[in-house]
């Protein structure tokens, strides 16, 4: 899967960005600091069963931490996109076109208001954060109702005609964006519209059609970033107000990356997505103690989290529905004697022969059963797997 970061100009992206990945970007109080793309790997959380077979894993890839597996996800950082983008206004042709493979949005937004439309800093605030959301949700639809209306005329005559199914048609036209086919008549279904007299749908049912397939096709979390500047509280609750039907999370990127960039230097003890950290006394000044108990007690102890990891948890794990799977042997190790060495992110569905082929061809081909560590009980191919199961795959 790919994760992309939106949102406009210097709202915190790149912070995000980094925090989430430890990765060296660029970050910069002006608009358009990123230019093109960066791409990293962040992490989810997930419950390791090493606990359940009192042993000590060695992940392969990621990292654990007292029973907390920690599984990779790549993640995309794209330019700012400000009003206008679906125009090609900024770098608006860019920043969409880098966003075609994402499966899920991140839309990280300034909720303290210091930044304006295009990112520059507002000293005292002021600005409306809601102004931005509403800006990217109608970029865009935007974006989507173009690639629509290029062939829209053409295609719905051509479909009148020859009575093809219209939503392989429309998937087709959307296939570079993940737009299947049941997609498609899942919105003709929500919205009542039929397809038969698709040549008269008005330009409003196409907006509407457009925001629908956009909003199921590519879902999107808000990142209330800067939650430890004024007014952030209160610009959260308005969000939620207005915006029920998309899900925010209280968020301080700036103060994730700080607690990560301490852990790593040995000043701290903190796993991310917790509530706390414990600092190493002998190993911080002064003053970088007391910036560490400002982070504390402005967002930790108000909200539980920096809110970073928990984006980041729920997206992969509440929107996009993937689930953790174990591969564990007889022995819980690889040849080489790790133990419990992978963990991989699989969609909702995957069966055991899934599994098996996601292991290797050689291993799919070769199935002939599979065994629930847990519980020893044999299961068939088409067994359909769980959060956190650990599978052994029979081979010939």
């Amino acid at each position: 899967m790919l994760i992309g970061l939106v949102g406009k100009p210097s709202c915190g992206k790149s912070t995000f960005f980094k925090a989430a990945t430890l990765a060296d970007v660029l970050i910069a109080p002006y608009p358009f600091a990123t230019i093109k793309p960066n791409h990293g790997i962040g992490y989810v959380r997930v419950e390791c069963i090493d606990k359940h077979f009192n042993v000590q894993c060695m992940p392969r890839t990621g990292y654990c931490i007292n029973h907390v597996r920690f599984v990779p996800v790549e993640l995309m950082d794209v330019a700012g996109l400000i009003e206008g983008a679906s125009e090609g206004k900024g770098l608006g042709n860019q920043f969409l076109d880098d966003l075609r493979q994402a499966d899920l949005f991140i839309h990280i937004v300034d909720i303290s208001g210091t930044t304006d439309y295009e990112g520059k800093e507002l000293p005292q605030g002021g600005h409306d954060p809601l102004k931005d959301v509403r800006m990217l949700e109608h970029e865009l639809d935007l974006w989507y109702l173009g690639i629509l209306k290029k062939v829209w005329k053409t295609l719905t005559r051509t479909l009148a005609q020859t009575k093809e199914n219209f939503a392989k048609a429309i998937a087709k036209q959307f296939s570079g964006l993940g737009v299947k086919e049941e997609h498609v008549k899942q919105i003709i279904i929500k919205l009542n519209y039929n397809p038969e007299k698709a040549l008269e749908w008005t330009d409003e049912q196409l907006m509407n059609f457009s925001h629908h397939l956009r909003h199921l096709t590519k879902p999107m979390i808000i990142a209330a970033n800067k939650i430890d500047k004024k007014d952030s509280q209160t610009n959260i609750e308005r969000l939620k107000k207005e915006f029920p039907e998309i899900y925010s999370v209280p968020c301080s990127a700036d103060s994730e990356l700080s607690l990560r960039q301490a852990s790593k230097a040995g000043m701290i003890e903190y796993i991310p997505g917790d509530k706390d950290f414990k600092i190493h006394e002998d190993k911080v000044n002064e003053k970088q103690k007391q910036a560490l108990e400002l982070i504390r007690k402005n967002v930790l102890s108000v909200y539980g989290s920096t809110g970073v990891q928990d984006v980041l948890d729920k997206a992969v794990f509440d929107f996009l529905k993937y689930i953790a799977i174990f591969p564990a042997g007889a022995k819980l190790s690889d040849s080489k004697g790790n133990i419990l060495p992978d963990c991989f992110l699989m969609p909702p569905g995957t069966t055991a022969i899934d599994f098996a082929f996601k292991l290797h061809s050689d291993i799919g081909n070769g199935f002939i059963g599979a065994v629930d560590a847990r519980t020893k009980q044999k299961v068939g191919r088409d067994h359909v797997l769980k959060n956190r199961d650990g599978i052994e795959i029979l081979t010939r």
